[in-house]
């Protein structure tokens, strides 16, 4: 007689809680590849405008200083990195910090206004993930400088790595590019993104990656931003927008099998952030929430990067109430419910 697959997974949320209770991360590093969801600070070294540190951004967060993330705290990554053990986060790679054993945990690769259409993180002189990707193989010879070729491989294959995309290459390029939106439909569009992702995958998969957790979009509808510049006249989620996500998250989750079967020894899991952050637009005072239409930062409808600033009218005192920060990202208290909801699914990707 076998157990239920909610035994097993309670039975390996305890070796993870046990594990982390006694200081062990379950995995020696972490590695994160993508856009703005993810970026830990890299911008911050960019020639763009598209950057997040000055106030208000990083107000609520430990140091109660600006990063270079873009919300008023931690992101989702920094609580699935705590989730899964660690003490601190990967750093950003083109940080100062970024050096001697620092780098031993991992790395944060990710560039906000980047994704998977090759245009879309050139629009802003952000990194393209090619580029990320250039930057992890440096990164793999620092280290073997550091803890010898044999290490350093172990510290590669045994890795979780995270990766974000697809939000910037629809709201911030083809919704507004008639270049690309009289070119080709949301349906074909997306097409070129699930190609562009699978070959990011498989050139991961290449340098060593194994264990890969890759989020779906969330529902693009709502956000703040998109409400107020696609909407009509209505405080309700797009739906076209909400669409076309939810078809590119079902093309995500089809070639994200195919990979599986394709690659050897590969566990690579669709985390679904798309109806978690939908409950929480759609239901925000059910978990916790005051206001989901209205961003915090300053009239709460469309700011975000220079937008967003000390000078913004209107910021709220308390962005606990808010279920986003600026016109496009969660504030830290969404991205704790939306990490701590991964964090079943993430369980399978470590075992």
């Amino acid at each position: 007689m076998g157990f239920p697959g909610s035994f097993w997974a309670s039975w390996l949320l305890l070796v993870m809680v046990v594990s982390v209770a006694k200081g062990q991360p379950l995995v020696p590093a972490m590695f994160i590849f993508g856009d703005s969801a993810v970026d830990a600070g890299n911008n911050n070294h960019l020639d763009t405008i598209v950057k997040a540190n000055f106030p208000p951004y990083g107000r609520d967060f430990i140091s109660h200083k600006p990063t270079g993330r873009f919300c008023n705290g931690k992101l989702a990554s920094d609580f699935t990195a705590e989730n899964i053990g660690f003490t601190s986060y990967p750093p950003a790679y083109l940080s100062k910090e970024a050096k001697g054993n620092n780098l031993l945990i991992g790395a944060n690769f990710a560039s906000a206004a980047s994704g998977y259409y090759h245009t879309t993180a050139k629009l802003s002189n952000a990194i393209s993930l090619s580029k990320q990707l250039e930057y992890f193989k440096e990164y793999q010879e620092r280290v073997a400088k550091i803890v010898g070729k044999s290490n350093a491989s172990s510290i590669i294959s045994g890795a979780v790595y995270l990766v974000s995309g697809g939000s910037s290459d629809f709201l911030q390029n083809y919704y507004i590019n008639p270049l690309l939106y009289e070119a080709y439909s949301p349906d074909q569009f997306s097409d070129l993104l699930i190609h562009s992702y699978s070959i990011f995958i498989q050139e991961l998969y290449g340098l060593g990656a194994r264990k890969i957790g890759v989020t779906s979009l969330p529902p693009l509808g709502c956000v703040p931003a998109a409400i107020t510049i696609f909407g009509t006249d209505s405080n309700d989620c797009v739906a076209k927008l909400n669409k076309d996500a939810v078809s590119f998250n079902n093309k995500l989750n089809a070639t994200s099998q195919s990979l599986l079967n394709k690659l050897s020894g590969l566990n690579l899991l669709v985390f679904d952030i798309y109806q978690p952050l939908y409950n929480l637009v759609t239901k925000p005072t059910e978990n916790g929430f005051f206001e989901s239409r209205k961003a915090c930062c300053g009239t709460g409808l469309l700011e975000t990067s220079i937008l967003c600033n000390a000078e913004s009218v209107g910021t709220c005192a308390n962005a606990t109430e808010y279920v986003f920060w600026d016109g496009f990202h969660p504030t830290e208290a969404a991205n704790k419910i939306l990490a701590d909801n991964l964090l079943e699914d993430g369980i399978s990707l470590i075992f």
